[in-house]
């Protein structure tokens, strides 16, 4: 247990930030995994028109530093050369 009042203010920020990095981070699964529906779906063009939308979820983590920005840019790439096939 915290007994400093830095140490608690810590605390309660850390959870903020736990709470919040998860939601977006299940945000981003959701985005994928409808992605990915689409895909065998043969719904390309849907899945093209959702792709900007999950560009700007990634780039706001990557921009947040809820992922790294090298893993956004991994991601990016990986849909974006799925979706060109």
């Amino acid at each position: 247990m915290a007994h400093t009042h830095a140490a608690i203010k810590a605390q309660r920020q850390t959870k903020k930030r736990t709470a919040r990095n998860h939601q977006i981070k299940e945000r981003i699964k959701d985005a994928t995994k409808s992605l990915g529906k689409l895909l065998t779906a043969k719904k390309a063009d849907e899945a093209k028109a959702a792709l900007p939308a999950f560009y700007q979820l990634l780039d706001k983590a990557a921009k947040e530093r809820t992922i790294h920005t090298n893993k956004a840019a991994r991601l990016k790439s990986a849909w974006t050369k799925k979706l060109m096939r």
